[in-house]
């Protein structure tokens, strides 16, 4: 939306103040207009949760929903189109009488597969109301929406699959802001002392520590590499699960756990690894592919990645930057880290040259922007005016 905002397009956001992920403003209010970087930013006051699978976060959903309903509508431009992004899929109804009511074009912006996320990796019934619910929200926002967007790129598939027929489906992935690169700072002399493994081979994961990290394949990896005091294992971040993995996993001598940093740190630290980690659990949401954020900032850093990852691969087998294994398969992994620590380092840094060139490339929000504003305004004529 910057970029749009850049680019001449009056931009607006309507957002939940229940983001973990963002600096969120006090409210007064149920509403606050803030104006950053050329964008028209609403603030949503709603109920805050801690645990993202939660009754809590689904009841902060509908108190959205509520709020926008009722938001005062005088002061909003009136748009051209209309993005729902699905990280509540309730939005789309909103979506829909805002289309009703300003005439204006609706895409449907799929971030999480919802109901397919939480009966894959939430353990919900599929017989379960809300689900029940949840699907019929899916179908009809695929039916009735003028353009579908995925941040994944098999997307397509799952749209298929659901209505029965297929549909054009557009691929925004998730992307990096160049300028930001710019922001970048070193991490404290204390927290590198403290922290960060000297002349270690260290493999790291970076980000949340939650269930759906699935970080028991990488600690249980860490726990039979225990004997050997060459390689390293380093978890950064913070999250529902870091108490007791610690309690469980924290007497192993190759094995740290860091506190979170800030994002403007992040590169810092994992330029001090050798190799960085993700994965995911077992599930048939990966079949349709990931652009994690994630996964960006570690090709950003230019090392090379493994991943605990069975699904539609992107990404770093399209930049030859890592390799994947199987999720769950702790042999596997084994396996696979003892391969890289084996490889010359020549080999390593050019792996790991090969991600970040790629997703600067790639993954730039220049090039994302133009490709969006061509689902957006599809044909010659581009209108001004953009509402997500």
């Amino acid at each position: 939306m910057k970029e749009f905002a850049r680019l001449g397009y009056r931009s607006v956001i309507i957002t939940s103040d229940s983001n973990q992920l963002a600096q969120v403003p006090t409210l007064d209010g149920p509403y606050l207009l803030q104006n950053a970087n050329g964008i028209e930013l609403w603030w949503v006051r709603t109920l805050k949760y801690q645990v993202a699978k939660s009754t809590r976060r689904m009841l902060s959903w509908l108190h959205f929903e509520w709020r926008l309903f009722l938001m005062p509508k005088g002061q909003l431009p009136r748009p051209d189109v209309i993005v729902a992004s699905s990280l509540s899929p309730l939005t789309l109804l909103n979506g829909l009488l805002l289309r009703m009511r300003y005439h204006c074009r609706l895409v449907f912006e799929i971030r999480d597969i919802w109901p397919l996320t939480i009966t894959e990796e939430g353990g919900f019934s599929s017989h379960n109301p809300f689900v029940i619910g949840l699907a019929w929200l899916e179908r009809l926002g695929y039916r009735r929406a003028d353009a579908i967007v995925g941040t994944m790129p098999n997307l397509g598939e799952h749209v298929a699959s659901v209505l029965g027929h297929a549909r054009p489906v557009g691929c925004i992935p998730m992307g990096i802001d160049s300028t930001m690169l710019a922001d970048a700072i070193d991490v404290p002399e204390e927290y590198d002392a403290t922290y960060l493994p000297k002349r270690k081979f260290v493999v790291a994961h970076a980000g949340a520590i939650g269930i759906t990290n699935a970080l028991d394949t990488f600690l249980d990896c860490a726990e039979s590499l225990s004997g050997n005091a060459a390689i390293h294992f380093l978890v950064v971040g913070e999250g529902d699960l870091r108490e007791h993995y610690q309690t469980k996993y924290g007497h192993l001598p190759n094995l740290t756990f860091a506190p979170k940093v800030p994002k403007e740190m992040v590169q810092s630290v994992l330029a001090k690894c050798d190799l960085l980690y993700f994965s995911v659990h077992v599930s048939a949401v990966w079949r349709f592919g990931q652009s994690l954020n994630k996964v960006i900032d570690y090709m950003l850093s230019g090392k090379p990645i493994i991943a605990s990852y069975t699904g539609y691969p992107s990404m770093i087998n399209e930049a030859s930057c890592g390799t994947y294994v199987p999720a769950g398969d702790m042999a596997a992994l084994r396996a696979e880290i003892l391969r890289f620590f084996e490889l010359p380092p020549a080999e390593r840094e050019a792996m790991g040259t090969r991600g970040r060139e790629w997703i600067l490339s790639h993954r730039n929000y220049e090039a994302l922007a133009q490709d969006y504003l061509s689902i957006l305004f599809p044909g010659t004529e581009r209108s001004r005016d953009v509402t997500s």
